[in-house]
């Protein structure tokens, strides 16, 4: 049977809107949502803090909001939190400067330097208490690069040791410096393999024949040691979702980013999660080719070529989504969704791992 909870409500907590949810499970079992905390709107530019829970009972029920990280009156946003093999809880974001909203930065009216900016901080008592930010920007970001994100949802830390957070970037169109007309979005990650303490930048992939716009994207460890990489496709032919793998551990993609036909999805985000025992891949997202609605966890057992529908949460609208290992016997699902608008609340779902089987 599965049970649902509601961690965040729009219009409640000091925040008109929450959106961007990521969750984690530590290595005590306790649960961490965080999402953005949007102060005057659901804009995705402003005064916006990235807000957290905790769960010590599987996400059943939720502890007070806490602050995680502000940046002033502007955005610190796309929080990719991971749980490292210390225990220690990594979070990566990115902040705004002051008048820095998405168009700015795109149109190149706010350079790269001013606009977007990527940070790390730590947590060694399981969310409770965090670290000064360290800003990580010149490490993980090229001077041409305009919007940047990290993720949207959860991290990863490899068997290896190596940390792989996935990540976007747009450029500016061929043979121009200002504008929005034939902009292009490329997909990266970023490495650590001193568990967060320096960091690099490891595949690019920039596809500029608009076959393949790779925006927001998740990444899973495979039980053969390859790492799977699954991202919204903003060029919608054939489809709205591509994938790709790479066999260095986030170094380089085995080949470039193709379209993922099997996922049937409108354009957004989405979340994978693999699980080891039983050996499943998962990923989450709406289901309705058209429209952001109909979260489904769907299952590929072959490394992500092909899926199936395994549960369908409801037919409501729906958008952005994480997914976490609770225990042996659940699955989490962190979710945007509501009866009317898929802004309304973030929920959470426990799903037994037999009803995915």
């Amino acid at each position: 049977m599965t049970e649902s909870s509601i961690p965040f409500h729009a219009g409640r907590e000091g925040y008109a809107s929450f959106r961007i949810p990521a969750v984690v499970a530590t290595a005590d079992g306790t649960l961490l949502a965080f999402c953005e905390g949007r102060v005057g709107s659901r804009d995705d530019f402003g005064n916006i803090d990235i807000v957290l829970k905790r769960s010590t009972d599987g996400g059943r029920t939720w502890g007070p909001l806490e602050v995680a990280v502000k940046n002033g009156d502007d955005l610190a946003g796309n929080p990719a939190p991971v749980v490292l093999d210390t225990g220690r809880v990594l979070l990566l974001h990115v902040r705004n400067a002051a008048l820095a909203t998405e168009d700015a930065i795109r149109r190149g009216a706010v350079s790269a330097a001013e606009g977007r900016r990527v940070w790390v901080q730590q947590s060694d008592d399981d969310g409770v208490t965090w670290s000064m930010p360290k800003e990580i920007t010149k490490e993980t970001k090229r001077a041409a690069w305009r919007w940047y994100a990290t993720t949207p949802g959860h991290a990863l830390q490899l068997s290896t040791g190596r940390v792989v957070v996935p990540a976007n970037h747009s450029l500016p169109p061929a043979g121009t410096d200002t504008g929005t007309e034939g902009r292009y979005n490329g997909g990266h990650c970023l490495l650590s393999d001193d568990r967060g303490g320096t960091w690099r930048i490891g595949y690019v992939d920039d596809n500029t024949d608009g076959y393949i716009n790779a925006n927001e994207t998740t990444a899973a460890e495979l039980p053969d040691g390859r790492v799977y990489f699954n991202t919204r496709n903003d060029s919608p032919s054939p489809g709205t979702r591509a994938d790709a793998h790479s066999a260095d551990g986030g170094t380089t993609l085995v080949r470039p980013f193709r379209p993922q036909a099997g996922l049937v999805a409108p354009v957004c985000e989405g979340s994978v999660l693999q699980l080891q025992d039983p050996d499943l891949l998962l990923y989450s997202g709406p289901a309705d080719p058209g429209f952001r609605a109909l979260m489904t966890v769907r299952v590929s057992e072959d490394g992500g070529t092909t899926w199936r529908s395994a549960h369908t949460v409801d037919g409501l609208p729906a958008a952005y989504s994480d997914l976490v290992r609770i225990d042996a016997d659940t699955v989490g699902l962190l979710y945007e969704t509501g009866d009317f608008s898929a802004y309304e609340t973030i929920a959470f779902r426990r799903i037994p791992v037999t009803a995915l089987t």
